[in-house]
């Protein structure tokens, strides 16, 4: 009886590894939302990281991180640093892309609580008095471990729905900035 249910976990155990090393090496994860704004409003308050306080869901997770700022005020070379609790660690994000009223790209540095970048990336596509905007981040899964606890966590939910509060934010702000 014990051997069989040794036999059972150690199945069990080599059918989970084999599926989490069966998992991508790399991994998306993408939001959007409609604004009824120009893509030019929304751009302005996601290419400026003094504005992200006001939007940012990390922020409202740790109100009291420290944030210091480096670079142009905005755009290609603004860099964000942040130090803060365990919900939103420490970390550096600088804007390595900025194509006015179109699309902001980002590298995503974290110190804490893991060390590991992603690129991140708004889009704002225009759809007649409307913008849709994307917000996406794409990072590496490298080994084993690392696939594991991102099958585990599920972090396109985790990230997602934070992604999804974020949206929703600046949303209010943009299209508050941007009514008649």
């Amino acid at each position: 009886m014990l051997k069989r249910i040794l036999l059972v976990v150690v199945a069990i155990v080599a059918v989970f590894c084999g599926y989490v090393a069966m998992q991508p090496s790399t991994s998306r994860i993408e939001r959007s939302a409609i604004f009824v704004a120009p893509p030019a409003a929304a751009f302005a308050e996601v290419n400026d990281f003094h504005n992200w306080q006001a939007w940012s869901p990390w922020a409202k997770l740790d109100p009291n991180a420290k944030a210091t700022f480096e670079g142009p005020a905005s755009g290609e070379g603004a860099v964000f640093h942040w130090d803060g609790n365990n919900e939103v660690g420490k970390g550096t994000m600088t804007i390595t892309e900025s194509r006015p009223d179109e699309h902001i790209g980002m590298r995503l540095d974290f110190e804490k609580p893991f060390a590991a970048t992603s690129k991140t990336e708004f889009t704002f596509k225009p759809d007649g008095p409307r913008t849709i905007v994307t917000w996406a981040m794409t990072g590496e899964s490298p080994g084993f471990f690392v696939k594991a606890i991102c099958l585990l966590m599920n972090s396109d939910k985790m990230v997602g729905d934070q992604f999804e509060k974020g949206l929703a934010t600046l949303k209010k702000i943009v299209e508050g900035k941007s009514a008649p």
